[in-house]
This record gives structure tokens, C-alpha cells and sequence, in this order.
């Protein structure tokens, strides 16, 4: 099914899975998941498939109820989504309070440190970022999709007792 946002890529088909009360195994839902583009239909798209406050989460809780906002993974629990990073589009440098597993699906990105440095990502390829200030760019004529896992941290602490803060947009989160 084509999206109906700008995105050349579909929107995400999510199937989850259940039990029933006597635990055989069901299929609670399939739907597709359209995206949310806070800044507009030709920046990035996010689709939030799962998040648990905590971990272990839970596998019989009711299936949570995912608003349409930044996906950002609750500070002692776990997140899954995905991003598209329209052609020439970006994402400001932040950080998240979290690990996060992410792979390329489709496309490919530059992954920029607060450092200078850079790395260019492509399609099948993995990334683990622990908590470090980073900026995306999409330096191509093609949609990049990420997913990514992210799982909650501990914050970071230099040795000068400085505390590495979650950021949003290089300010600090609220």
C-alpha cells in the first residue's frame, strides 16, 4: 500500500501477536500505522510500533496506546520504531537517554557526531549508539528508513562528575 504522505516508502504494516485466555496463541491485530511528520510532510516521518515503561515489559499487559510524538524511549524501558529521513532532509543533532539498535532498511544516512565526525550508513548495514550527541542527514535523492530499538540508560557521567543530559535539538529535554 503506497503512503499517503510525501514519503516514497509504504506506511508500516504492524502485526502483534497475543494469547487468548486459555494461551493459544492469536493474532491481536494487523493494521498499518500511518506516519507522523511533526515538521512538516517533507521532513522525517516516525512510526512507533512499541514501548514499555520498563523492563522486563510486559507480554500480557494491554497493548499500549502510542501517542503521535518524537519517539523517545522511557528512561528505564524500551521503544521500537521506525524513521524516514525525507531526500535532503535532516535531523538536528540531539541525544537519548538510551542504547539504541538501529539498521538501515532502506536508503542510506550520514551519521554526524557533535565531533565533526561523520559516517555514511547504508541499507543493511547496523549502528549501536550509546548515548552520544548525534545528527542524521539524508544526502541523497532516496528515502532512508531506520529502525531502531532503543532501550533506557543510565545517564552518562564524565569523570568530572559533568551528567551528559538527553537533548532535543542540541537544548536540553524537558
Amino acid at each position: 500500500m503506497a503512503s499517503s504522505q510525501t514519503t516514497q516508502l509504504p506506511d508500516a504494516r504492524l502485526v502483534v501477536t497475543g494469547h487468548t485466555p486459555t494461551g493459544t496463541s492469536i493474532f491481536t491485530s494487523d493494521s498499518i500505522l500511518p506516519p507522523f511528520a511533526p515538521f512538516g510532510l517533507e521532513s522525517s516521518h516516525f512510526t512507533t510500533f512499541h514501548a514499555s515503561p520498563t523492563v522486563p515489559a510486559s507480554n500480557t499487559a494491554p497493548y499500549p496506546t502510542l501517542d503521535a510524538v518524537l519517539p523517545r524511549c522511557p528512561p528505564t524501558g524500551v521503544l521500537f520504531c521506525i524513521t524516514d529521513i525525507q531526500p535532503g532532509g535532516s535531523a538536528p543533532m540531539h541525544r537519548t537517554q538510551s542504547i539504541d539498535y538501529a539498521v538501515v532498511l532502506s536508503g542510506e544516512i550520514v551519521l554526524a557526531l557533535d565531533g565533526g565526525e561523520e559516517k555514511t550508513v547504508k541499507a543493511g548495514e547496523f549502528m549501536v549508539q550509546r548515548g552520544v550527541n548525534h545528527a542524521w542527514h539524508n544526502r541523497t535523492e532516496e528515502v532512508c528508513r531506520i529502525a531502531c530499538v532503543m532501550a533506557g540508560t543510565e545517564k552518562i557521567v564524565l569523570e568530572d562528575g559533568k551528567v551528559l543530559e538527553q537533548t532535543v535539538f542540541g537544548r536540553k529535554a524537558e
